[in-house]
């Protein structure tokens, strides 16, 4: 059994280099030819799809995924590193969920915002971008959606992500703890137990975990809500796991880039909308979503920033912009709004 072993494991190196090899030359071919992106989601996306539907085990499913998702980061590397901006610092869950995207082989550049996240891709200084836009306890991230407000880019992925919190500190024991940081959304995420555990001790917002960890790390009698990466990031003890209210509590995030993403069959367009503030004006942008059929999955408003009171709708709904039914709504929706703007047609997310 040994031997077998070790003749598998020099089939599969032999294999893996013939795979780098073949992307080598893709690379040559698409430099040859200009214009065409090495990172195509869409490509990718049916890749993990399709290796998951294949999978006959033992390996479960999510293990094939994330193998194959490291062989396809290293490829890519030798095609053209990538360099991906996100909600840093190191250690946040944006960290984690980039790298559940992209891979290890991937550049990746922490920033202190999400405005900044936007202005790096924006700038071309980095390709893409990851940031949080909703979670299934607290809601939108408002700060995300605004930004698609003024921003050209596109959402061209996402990543859904469960989430665990956990209380970090240099604190022996949770009675010495004075002090709690978090983002507001992890805050709001952990209410019920800072309520019953920690009545009484401030709660301060950060504008990530990893920076609410970071500061915890130097401040005496502190603690953060962050992920056990952070923990190990920034040299901190776990006083408390999965202090979250909900055992299901998931965040989805956003890839943003200038990457328009192809068809895969299984897709989510994002839109954003505005009409004139009068009766049945809502009621008539969605009419024409619900008369072709198509299943809408979330809408949003926010103040559009030009007359007080008038709001921008944001729409997340299944299909591609290239589908027959989506593209024919998407034309009635042109007609009867004042404002249609696409921001994406996108992958649906490969748990």
């Amino acid at each position: 059994m040994r031997e077998r072993i070790d003749a598998l494991d020099a089939e599969l190196l032999r294999l893996l280099n013939e795979r780098a090899r073949c992307a080598v030359e893709v690379a040559t071919v698409k430099r040859r030819q200009g214009g065409e992106a090495f990172y195509r989601p869409e490509r990718e996306a049916g890749i993990l799809r399709q290796v998951r539907e294949q999978n006959t085990g033992p390996l479960p499913g999510d293990a094939v995924v994330r193998l194959f998702r490291e062989i396809m980061s290293e490829c890519l590397a030798l095609e053209e590193p990538l360099v991906v901006a996100f909600l840093g610092p190191e250690g946040t869950f944006t960290d984690l969920a980039t790298r559940k995207h992209f891979g290890q082989a991937a550049t990746l550049q922490p920033l202190v915002s999400i405005d900044s996240v936007f202005r790096e891709v924006e700038s071309g200084r980095a390709h893409f971008g990851v940031v949080p836009i909703e979670n299934s306890t607290e809601g939108v991230v408002t700060h995300t959606v605004d930004c698609f407000l003024e921003s050209p880019l596109l959402i061209c992925g996402e990543v859904i992500l469960p989430v665990q919190h956990h209380l970090l500190s240099r604190c022996e024991r949770l009675e010495d703890v004075r002090l709690v940081m978090a983002h507001p959304q992890a805050l709001a995420q952990c209410r019920q137990w800072l309520d019953r555990e920690l009545p009484g001790v401030e709660r301060r917002h950060a504008s990530s975990n990893g920076l609410a960890a970071q500061n915890a790390a130097g401040t005496a009698g502190a603690a953060a809500i962050a992920s056990d990466a952070a923990a190990e990031r920034y040299g901190l003890q776990v006083l408390a796991q999965n202090i979250e209210d909900r055992g299901d509590n998931t965040t989805r995030f956003l890839v943003i880039g200038r990457v328009e993403a192809g068809r895969t069959g299984r897709d989510r367009t994002s839109i954003m909308l505005s009409t004139a503030n009068r009766p049945g004006s809502l009621f008539g942008l969605l009419k024409p979503i619900a008369e072709a059929g198509i299943s809408l999955t979330r809408i949003e408003s926010r103040p559009s920033r030009c007359v007080n009171w008038d709001y921008v709708f944001f729409l997340d709904f299944i299909g591609h912009r290239d589908d027959t039914a989506v593209a024919a709504c998407l034309e009635a929706l042109r007609e009867s709004a004042d404002m249609l703007k696409i921001l994406g047609s996108y992958p649906q997310a490969a748990t």
